[in-house]
């Protein structure tokens, strides 16, 4: 899916890291939430509360779950999948849109 329709958008975007992850709310008419986002060059972690799943939009980058030794690539088509109250490490390639939903499961 290209494009989202009938959402709600919050106008206040998410700012992470001196501004090299920005993202922004989205609420689809079932109520789910959303996040759209870019993430430019650089290394980050981050910390989960609900299960989510990171669709990549376009971009490159290596990804490292908690407990886990292997970095994986992660490239533009591809997603992943990061457990409940979790974290994770990316390391940014190239400059990544990306997708962010998340399960209250």
């Amino acid at each position: 899916m290209d494009n989202f329709k009938n959402v709600d958008v919050d106008k206040l975007a998410n700012i992470y890291f001196e501004g090299k992850v920005i993202s922004r709310n989205i609420y689809l008419k079932d109520g789910s939430k959303k996040t759209l986002g870019v993430m430019l060059v650089g290394e980050y972690e981050f910390n989960t509360i609900s299960r989510e799943l990171m669709e990549i939009i376009s971009g490159k980058l290596n990804l490292k779950l908690k407990d886990e030794n292997e970095w994986k690539l992660i490239t533009n088509g591809m997603e992943f999948n990061i457990p409940k109250n979790s974290s994770f490490k990316l390391k940014v390639l190239e400059l990544v849109n990306y997708t962010c939903s998340y399960f209250e499961d």
